[in-house]
Parts: structure tokens; C-alpha cells; sequence
């Protein structure tokens, strides 16, 4: 596999002074991202599936093991608070379980049986979107999770780094940051973990943009869960209706702390009223907005 060969270029580097190993580390994070501009057609053909697959129910189901799958449970982490997207249609499949987020499991990978059985406790099917992540493309729970999910009816999305691989053959949708091999040979936390981090953000923000969770360039599905985002969404609320500070903190605290509702609200929506459209038009500030009118 590319991702474990040793790049000669680097033999020795930890002789090097500390600043060229410093650079040498930076422009490969550098490549990491560049390659992925290849994969951008892929990216977005992935999200505009997954959003038509999830616009009437279903889960995202995040998959991975070791470096890997701790970087797919970040980021699917992330869409609650940020997105709003619901906890209860978000799951997690990591080799190991939830302990292997802060301890090391890296032998759970090979478990593939683990990795079905999980597919078949958590009902996936034809509603769900599962994304698999694996640098190798090989890893054995991540290929088993994905092709049991696939055989359910589930949208399937790889993410990998090497092409030609089980997973990338397996999946519906694939993703291949062909990052080559790491300046520090025998693990793929660098290249293939910057790539791979930049592709779940591409993907998930993606996802959340086709579902209309974004609103003129704006996260109005966020959470406001402290004072910094109170003042951000009375901010939003201001920015998209044009009235007073008083009147944007009005409208947000009757609606809940709700930042759509807040905007049907401050265009003199009763706050039931603006919940009911916001439900009717699956929570698309947009859409909503044009019915109000």
C-alpha cells in the first residue's frame, strides 16, 4: 500500500534539525489536502446522495478504527452542535467501542464478525447512510461494516487512501486522497489523517447544505448552548430580519432559542405558528420564509 511505504527522501529524518523536520512535516499536510482536489466531483456526488437518502428519515452512521475512526467520530460529533443535525439519527460504529476513542484497540480492527454483528443490532437499512473511513482501504471491520450495510439497503460512502482497495470496491460512493507514503513511516496519523479530516468536513458540511440546515451562508440550525452562541444567533437573527437588537433577543427567546424560529418570528410569525411551518417544510428556513410570504 502507498500509505506504508517508506519515502527514501526521509530516511534519517529524525537527524535532521528540528526546523527542516518541521518544514518537511508541513508541506506534507500541504499535499494532503491537494489531494483531494481530484476527489471533488466524488465529494459532491456522495453528499447530493446522502441528502436524498436522509430528506425523509434514516441515520448517518459513522465508521472506522484506530486514527481513523477517531477522526469519523469527531467529526460526526460535531453536526449536533453545529448543525443542529439530530443525536438520535447519528451513530457510531469504531472498532474497540467507545473505548478505543481515548486507548488504543488498534487489534479490534481485524474483528470483522464485531463489525456485522454491530450492523445487525443497530437495524441498518435502506434510510441510513453509513461512511467508512480506512487509510489502507483494507481494514477488515471498517470493509465488513460497510458491505453488511450495503446488503441492507443502506447508502455507502469510503473514504479512503490507497485506490483498488476492499473498501473502495465495496462502497456505492468512494473518496481516494492518494496521499503516498508518510514522511515518518509505519502510520498514517499524518498525511492520511489531514486527508481524511478535510474529506468528512467537505462531506458532512455538504450533507447539512443539501438538508437546508444552512440559511445565507449561515448555520441557523446551530445549538445555542452558552453565552457566545446566544450572541451569535441574536446576531443571525438581526442580520436576516433587519430589526432592532431588543427585537432579535425577543424573537429568539420565544422560539425557544431557536434561530429559524426566530427568524419567522421577527417577521411577525406567532411562535407556533413558525414551528409548525418550519416542521411542514422539514426544517428549511427557505422554504419556509417563501410559504410565509
Amino acid at each position: 500500500m502507498n500509505t506504508e511505504t517508506l519515502d527514501p527522501r526521509y530516511q534519517g529524518v529524525e537527524h535532521w534539525p528540528t526546523h527542516y523536520a518541521v518544514e518537511a512535516m508541513l508541506e506534507g499536510q500541504m499535499a494532503a489536502i491537494a489531494a483531494l482536489q481530484t476527489q471533488t466531483a466524488a465529494l459532491a456526488a456522495a453528499a447530493d446522495a446522502a441528502a436524498r437518502r436522509l430528506e425523509t428519515g434514516g441515520r448517518l452512521v459513522f465508521v472506522g478504527a484506530g486514527t481513523s475512526g477517531r477522526l469519523a467520530v469527531q467529526d460526526g460529533t460535531e453536526l449536533h452542535p453545529t448543525f443542529g443535525w439530530p443525536a438520535e439519527r447519528m451513530l457510531f460504529l469504531m472498532a474497540g467501542g467507545a473505548d478505543a476513542l481515548t486507548r488504543a484497540r488498534e487489534g479490534a480492527e481485524d474483528d470483522a464478525d464485531a463489525a456485522r454483528a454491530e450492523v445487525a443490532a443497530a437495524a441498518i437499512g435502506s434510510q441510513d447512510v453509513m461512511i467508512g473511513v480506512a487509510a489502507s482501504g483494507r481494514t477488515p471491520f471498517t470493509v465488513a461494516a460497510i458491505k453488511a450495510a450495503r446488503a441492507a439497503g443502506a447508502l455507502t460512502i469510503g473514504i479512503a487512501n490507497n485506490p483498488a482497495t476492499p473498501l473502495t470496491q465495496t462502497a456505492e460512493h468512494v473518496v481516494v486522497a492518494a496521499t503516498g507514503s508518510e514522511i515518518i513511516a509505519g502510520s498514517t496519523r499524518m498525511k492520511a489523517g489531514t486527508a481524511q479530516k478535510a474529506a468528512l468536513n467537505l462531506l458532512s458540511t455538504s450533507i447539512m447544505i443539501r438538508l437546508g440546515l444552512i440559511y445565507d451562508g449561515r448555520m441557523v440550525a446551530m445549538r445555542v448552548s452558552n453565552a457566545k452562541l446566544l450572541r451569535r444567533a441574536r446576531a443571525m437573527v438581526q442580520d436576516l430580519t433587519g430589526v432592532e437588537p431588543d427585537a432579535a433577543a425577543d424573537a429568539l427567546e420565544r422560539g425557544g432559542n431557536d434561530i429559524r424560529r426566530a427568524v419567522l418570528i421577527a417577521r411577525g410569525l406567532e411562535p407556533a405558528a413558525a414551528a409548525a411551518l418550519l416542521d411542514t417544510h422539514h426544517g428549511r428556513l427557505d422554504a419556509a420564509i417563501a410559504a410565509a410570504e
